[in-house]
This record gives C-alpha cells, sequence and structure tokens, in this order.
C-alpha cells in the first residue's frame, strides 16, 4: 500500500475517534446549551463536531489524493463516460436490490430484528442538526469509499483475486458501522461497490451509488417519515385483513 494511503487511513481513524475530546469541547463552549435535556445537549454537540470532523478530513484526503487523481485519468482500461454514467445509476438500483435480499435473509432466517439502530440514531441527530445531512449524504460515503474501495480492496484486489478482496474489505466496513447483527448487510453492500469499482476501474461508480443510496434513505426517514409510517400502518391492516379471511 502506498505511504500517502497509509496517511488517508490514519486521518480517516483519528477522525471517527475524535469525537472523544471534540464532543466534550463543542460543550464546553456552550453547544447545545439551550436544548431541553443532557441527552439532546450531546446529541447536538455530536452533529456539529461530525460536521466540522468530517469536512475537515475530507479536504485533508482530497489533498492527499492528488496523485491517486491523476493516475485514474490516465488510467486504462476505464469504461467509457457513457458506460460510467450507466453503471452508476444501475449500481443505485442494484444496491437496493442487494439490500433487500440482505434484509430478508437477516430477518427470515436469521431472526434479526429489521431496521438499523445506528440509522435511527443518526436521523434522530439530523433532526436536530439538519447541517448533519451533507455528511450522512455526500461527505461520509465518499470517504468510505475511498477507504474501503479504492484503498483497501483496491490495494487487495492487486494481490489476491476479487472475491477475497472484495470479501475482507467488506467485513471491515460493516465492522466498522459497529452493528455486528447486520453485519450480512453491510458486507453485501460492501461486496455490492466493489463489484462496481471493479467493472468500470472508476470510484466514482460506488461513490455515486453510495451517495445516492444514502441520500435516498435520509429523504425517506426525515421528510416522508410521516407518510411512510401511514403506509406502513395501511400494509398492517391489509395484511391482517387478508391473514384473518
Amino acid at each position: 500500500m502506498k505511504r500517502r494511503h497509509w496517511y488517508i487511513i490514519i486521518a480517516y481513524i483519528i477522525m471517527q475517534l475524535s469525537g472523544i475530546v471534540g464532543v466534550p469541547l463543542l460543550r464546553a463552549i456552550g453547544v447545545g446549551s439551550s436544548s431541553a435535556d443532557e441527552y439532546t445537549a450531546n446529541s447536538v454537540a455530536s452533529g456539529y463536531w461530525a460536521v466540522i470532523s468530517f469536512l475537515v478530513t475530507f479536504l485533508i484526503i482530497l489533498f492527499l489524493l492528488k496523485e491517486d487523481i491523476k493516475e485514474q485519468y490516465n488510467a486504462r482500461h476505464r469504461a467509457s463516460n457513457v458506460a460510467t454514467v450507466m453503471w452508476a445509476i444501475g449500481g443505485f438500483f442494484l444496491a437496493l436490490f442487494s439490500q433487500s435480499i440482505a434484509a430478508t435473509i437477516e430477518t427470515r432466517f436469521f431472526g434479526i430484528e429489521p431496521g438499523s439502530e445506528n440509522t435511527r440514531r443518526i436521523v434522530e441527530i439530523i433532526r436536530l442538526t439538519p447541517s448533519l445531512v451533507i455528511v450522512t449524504s455526500i461527505i461520509g460515503p465518499i470517504l468510505e469509499e475511498i477507504i474501503f474501495r479504492k484503498i483497501i480492496f483496491g490495494s487487495l484486489y492487486k494481490k489476491y483475486n476479487f472475491f477475497i478482496a472484495a470479501i475482507v474489505s467488506s467485513l471491515l466496513f460493516a465492522v466498522v458501522h459497529m452493528e455486528l447483527e447486520h453485519l450480512l448487510l453491510y458486507a453485501t453492500m460492501g461486496v455490492t461497490f466493489a463489484f462496481l469499482y471493479a467493472k468500470t476501474k472508476r470510484i466514482i461508480v460506488p461513490i455515486f451509488a453510495h451517495v445516492t443510496m444514502n441520500t435516498f434513505v435520509v429523504f425517506m426517514q426525515t421528510i416522508f417519515a410521516d407518510e411512510i409510517e401511514k403506509i406502513m400502518r395501511q400494509a398492517e391492516h391489509v395484511q391482517f385483513i387478508f391473514g384473518g379471511f
């Protein structure tokens, strides 16, 4: 692995751990002080620190990736511009499909409750600090694709076959999300994004699919949350009627 890639990984790890210091620091200068309770105050501070830390790390990583961007531009065997657009759009639907399959397996075969505590927590913080949407929908997915697909998967793919590289990088991707009960779900997403990268040789493809998917989830669980809840209640009612019949 190239030295600058190690620097990128180190920067990413520091960012993930920086909240230990950053959140108390924001609390100390009064961020979240107007909140009704301590939990809400910490959530507000966590949201703002996430925006700050992710944005700073994103700029640092872009600087470190200057050489990679040049190499990517001059790389051979890349997908054409038309194919790139098609795979990027299709990748979003492929990601949704693979996620639904993994979620079904988790629920029916392993008895895991649907839904993500991590997602619920993030949505809760977004409602308190709307600017966090920039992180969850754009900056976060871009950083994850750079770390787990371009660097980790890309480095492993040069030495091993696709399946080994994809599985190892995807398991790391899953573990970082700290929801081991949904290991299959996150790993499946990781393999899907790795496939898109390997197929097109363009990191922008899994980035687009990941950004689009996260944006879709955020919009569904914030802006359209009430409508979805109504639909779910209606669906449960219909299921009850047909089941009773």
